[in-house]
This record gives C-alpha cells, structure tokens and sequence, in this order.
C-alpha cells in the first residue's frame, strides 16, 4: 500500500502552516481512504512531547491512520547552482513517501547543489522545493508544479505569488528564481537566474 508524508515545520513549538497540511491530508482521504476515518493533526499532536526550541521537521509518515510522528532538527541544504533536467514525473497534490523518481533526477545534477526540472518544455520544480521566479516586478510559480506545497498554497492565498506557465527558453527573461517548501520559508533562499545551469536540459 501506497503511504503519504507530511513534513511540517516546528519553530519554537509552534506548527508552521498546520491547516494546509491538514487539506493536503483530507485530499489524500477523499482519494485513497474513502472508507476511513480522516487523520486530524492537530488531535494526533496533543499526546506529543513537542520541541520548544529550534527549528525541527515534524515527519508524519501515514497510510489510512498514522505510522510514524517523529521530529527532525532542522538544517537547510546550501544550494547556489541549479541543474536543468527533463522529467516525466508525474505532478500530485498530495506527497507519497517513495522518492525514487526524484533522487534519479538529483541523480543528474553533476557538479551543481540540485536540479531544475523540466516537464514539456515548462519548469517545475527542484528535487526539493516549489519555485518562483522573478521579472523585476512580481513572483512567478509554475501553473502545474510536480508537488502542490503547502507553503506554495500559503503564498497563493496572500497573492505573494501569481502562477504561470513558464517556459525554459525563456528563463532569462527574469532575474532571480526563490527556492522555498514546508520548512523553507520563501526569500530565505533566492539565487540569481545565472546561477542555473545555461546548458539545455539534460535528458
């Protein structure tokens, strides 16, 4: 059986964005566990002895009930060159826990820190995170991303981001591309555009 992941940020023991994690999660339900009783967060966390200080991922591990809460001191990777590559991943809404299509495409970043996948000529996302781009006025993400982020999510409901279809011939038509997801809040991670490999995308 398929099992789902939620990676939730803890700050200070404060759950970061709980109730977009927790759509994500009745999304799952409503496709995979029609017959179950829905998982509530917050209901699993009160029984928890949760971290009051420090930056922790806070991994839900789940089926149709829970299988593993467990909290990860949080360190962010340092990432300043990007590699375009070509995938064929399928874009999901909620997050499986089986990441072999993504560490094959890591895989293929050669000497840069992660790769900037491309999916029929559009840009996704890197191995890790959502993106946006910037055109020296507003912030762009990609209308279909392989992961629907719940930090993603966030951004769109405050109009912080404006989605796109955004082609990979035309990168540089922007200055700068954020790098953000559930524990990487967005502008604590901007590259400049050249910082992505110039080199067509690798197949």
């Amino acid at each position: 059986m398929c099992r789902f992941i939620e990676s939730i940020k803890v700050f200070d023991g404060v759950f970061y964005r709980l109730e977009y994690h927790q759509t994500r999660v009745r999304l799952t339900f409503k496709k995979f566990f029609q017959d179950s009783e829905i998982i509530e967060l917050s209901k699993a966390f009160k029984t928890l002895e949760i971290p009051q200080k420090g930056v922790f991922k806070c991994r839900v591990l789940y089926s149709s009930e829970i299988q593993l809460i467990e909290f990860v001191p949080y360190t962010r990777r340092n990432i300043k060159t990007l590699k375009l590559v070509e995938t064929d991943i399928d874009s999901l809404p909620y997050k499986i826990e089986d990441r072999s299509l993504y560490n094959a495409a890591f895989a293929k970043r050669e000497l840069c820190d992660d790769v900037l996948m491309v999916k029929n000529g559009l840009l996704t996302d890197t191995s890790y995170c959502n993106i946006a781009l910037f055109n020296g006025s507003e912030w762009f993400t990609p209308r279909v991303p392989l992961l629907y982020g719940t930090n993603r999510a966030h951004l769109l409901s405050e109009s912080v981001l404006i989605e796109k279809d955004m082609k990979v011939d035309e990168i540089y038509n922007y200055q700068q591309i954020a790098l953000f997801n559930a524990m990487i809040e967005f502008g604590e991670l901007v590259l400049d555009i050249k910082q992505i490999e110039t080199c067509p995308p690798t197949p």
